[in-house]
């Protein structure tokens, strides 16, 4: 028999609708569509490279989590900003974020806390540069978070919550100025998980959600002195 070396080993494909998810929802979080822009499934389609079939499942998904508009018999809108709407947000994520985090400090495994070491090492090194790096880091940190959760409910809940949240520091920090304060604070609470200090945890989440909920409660106020 040859050499099994030669055999190429099988690809392990995913669904176009993935692809289309992740593409769109980049464009949305960094506003290269932008907040109240009409869109229609074939400018989606043209845009990603992509088939109309796995945009519009990644336009239901994103509908789900709040990012476009379903608008019938007048196409797609994307979501515009509400910031009335984010401290409404701040609030659920704050107490989906402390359970979720704290639940992977304890559940987690030997080979799931050396992740979240590498990923808090990521986060001081890599995610301080720019913002798109940091959004690498980040998708990478909630992913290992939700499976180390093993809370398949409180994971699907905040999910659907990330990328409004996303693209709402974009808006308000597009300047980067903040990169580094909120790259610690993701590292902080890395490295807690890392070595199952739920206490830690719990009070790197509280720095975490203080943060987005003072500048959200600053972009309310600033919005309200110029109605």
């Amino acid at each position: 028999m040859g050499s099994t070396d030669s055999i190429p080993a099988r690809q392990h494909s995913r669904p176009l609708s993935e692809d289309a998810y992740e593409q769109l929802e980049e464009l949305i979080v960094t506003m290269e569509l932008a907040p109240g822009t009409l869109v229609t499934e074939q400018e989606l389609a043209q845009r990603t490279g992509l088939g109309r079939t796995p945009v519009r499942e990644a336009v239901l998904r994103l509908s789900n989590e709040y990012l476009i508009e379903i608008m019938p018999r007048r196409g797609l809108r994307i979501a515009p900003i509400d910031v009335r709407q984010q401290i409404r947000l701040v609030e659920t994520r704050r107490a989906l974020e402390t359970l979720v985090a704290s639940q992977a400090a304890l559940r987690a495994n030997r080979q799931e806390r050396a992740a979240f070491q590498s990923l808090a090492n990521a986060f001081r090194k890599d995610g301080r540069k720019t913002y798109r790096r940091f959004l690498k880091i980040d998708q990478k940190f909630n992913l290992a978070v939700a499976a180390a959760c093993d809370n398949e409910f409180a994971v699907n809940a905040l999910q659907s919550l990330h990328g409004l949240s996303r693209r709402f520091w974009h808006y308000y920090a597009g300047h980067e100025e903040d990169l580094t304060l909120v790259a610690d604070m993701h590292a902080s609470i890395a490295d807690a998980i890392a070595v199952g200090d739920t206490n830690k945890v719990g009070k790197g989440v509280t720095a975490h959600m203080d943060y987005i909920q003072g500048f959200t409660l600053e972009m309310l106020g600033n919005q309200r002195s110029s109605e």
